[in-house]
């Protein structure tokens, strides 16, 4: 693992020297997409050898061995260019014959990856350092795959704090826990109908893998771990965690969720599970909420997600989102969505997150729910999930992490009301309107001591504000 550290530290480096690249999110995307070749390319060796039938749907040209791989093969201008008007064009409009081939299903997943993404450095000599570092990883050395897999992890971490690209990325905390508590079976499908890069479907595969006692079983991961992703970055780092998993070809969508009329999706539309944490404090575009019905329309990106979800779960499908504190609460569409979920499935548990989770990304307080579809609400359980003792905030250095999700997992085939879970029943829900921003009615509060010189500064800093406040009043009505 140090050894692969070091490749991934020496390849940050070699990109902060290329004009080309600006900021963590360019970095990220350039790295994305030559990892993804390296990673497709060996792959495509391993199959071959496997299956006499198997093709590489890459020309053999543009293969990673034939370019990439020789550390002493073309450089500077040469290798600038071909990149720019060889490699990228010719992946871009790679000719997809529609079959049930693998070869067809690898090649369409190279297309799209191609499609959306860019090569953004500037120098042919840097590009071929950052080459001939990634061709000191082999992986189709299990060992290495899986290692550098766990890396893979941390480079996908740095989203967070890369502006809005930080979306893309939910905490593994996160995602490990939701999973462990909806447990997927084998066999069930499984969606995250906005995976980003992937962290829920990779939460499933490792969990389902625990399960599975024979080849044929692992093999059904792939088709029934299934993520939709609408945009390219995402999309790219995503396929690429999948197939670091052991997922040949993963079932992952390149498209909107939200383009298509709720009615368009039939009974075999319809999955067991539901992993996912979907853009929230976003507008949908291209007029979208007008594939909802009318008295579920808005421009709120979350609430429609939450609509459908819901109408993709099968009966007694199970589901854990993440859904910011704005969706629990509020009147009108929102309302109406919030007696839908509650009357359509069991929402049994909420688990209330601190405000600083998804620092730097977005500081608002978020929310874990917990619902089963085919019988309606009768009870909610609430659990407050706090900081670790002496920490204030979660942050870059000091995330959520796994462990502090023990506590939770012991309470919850056990659950009794203390200081940090309680439980509403629907009736007082309905009285409220459904709503769902339900402070803990059992916390102490605490008590705040201050020695007088403190309360002397407190009371200092309060009469400036005041007067500079004043100050505003008087030049506003001059």
């Amino acid at each position: 693992m140090s050894n692969l550290k070091g490749v991934i530290d020496s390849i940050r480096k070699i990109m902060w020297q290329d004009t080309g690249l600006n900021g963590d999110a360019q970095r990220i995307e350039q790295l994305g997409w030559m990892l993804f070749l390296k990673i497709f390319s060996d792959k495509d060796k391993e199959l071959e050898l496997l299956d006499e039938s198997y093709t590489s749907p890459i020309p053999a040209e543009l293969h990673w061995d034939a370019w990439a791989g020789n550390d002493e093969g073309i450089t500077g201008d040469e290798l600038q260019e071909f990149v720019d008007r060889t490699l990228f064009p010719t992946l871009r409009n790679l000719q997809v014959v529609p079959s049930e081939k693998v070869e067809y299903k690898r090649a369409l997943i190279v297309r799209e990856v191609f499609e959306g993404n860019n090569n953004y450095m500037k120098s042919g000599i840097n590009i071929r350092k950052v080459l001939n570092k990634l061709n000191e990883i082999d992986f189709n050395i299990a060992k290495d795959r899986h290692a550098f897999g766990e890396l893979y992890e941390t480079i996908l971490k740095e989203l967070q704090s890369a502006g809005k690209s930080g979306e893309f990325y939910t905490p593994r905390a996160i995602t490990e826990f939701i999973c462990k508590m909806v447990d997927p079976q084998l066999g069930e499908k499984v969606l995250d109908p906005s995976c980003g890069t992937g962290g829920y479907l990779t939460a499933a595969i490792e969990h389902l893998k625990k399960k599975a006692n024979s080849v044929e079983e692992r093999q059904s991961l792939a088709k029934n771990i299934v993520g939709w992703e609408y945009k390219p970055l995402p999309y790219l780092l995503a396929t690429t965690n999948l197939i670091l998993h052991d997922i040949e070809v993963p079932n992952i969508t390149y498209r909107d969720s939200l383009d298509q009329p709720l009615s368009s999706y039939t009974e075999k539309s319809r999955v067991n599970v539901i992993l996912a944490n979907p853009p929230f404090g976003g507008i949908v575009a291209n007029n979208n909420e007008a594939n909802f019905p009318q008295t579920y329309r808005t421009k709120e990106s979350a609430d429609l997600f939450l609509i459908l979800m819901i109408h993709l779960l099968k009966k007694d499908g199970r589901a854990g989102i993440v859904l910011p504190d704005g969706s629990l609460t509020g009147d009108g569409i929102k309302q109406r969505v919030r007696q839908k979920l509650l009357e359509e499935c069991n929402l049994h548990t909420i688990v209330r997150l601190p405000n600083s989770v998804f620092q730097p990304y977005a500081t608002v307080a978020t929310n874990l729910l917990f619902f089963t579809k085919g019988e309606p609400t009768k009870e909610i359980w609430y659990y407050e999930h706090r900081l670790p003792e002496g920490q204030k905030s979660y942050s870059k250095t000091k995330p959520i992490r796994v462990k502090e999700f023990d506590p939770i997992k012991a309470w919850w085939s056990n659950r009794e009301e203390s200081e940090v879970s309680w439980k509403v029943d629907i009736q007082t829900i309905v009285d409220r309107g459904y709503d769902l921003d339900i402070k803990n009615p059992n916390k102490q509060e605490e008590t705040i001591e201050h020695s007088s010189a403190e309360l002397m500064q407190l009371l200092e800093a309060s009469f400036a504000k005041s007067t500079n406040l004043l100050n505003m009043l008087k030049e506003a009505v001059k």
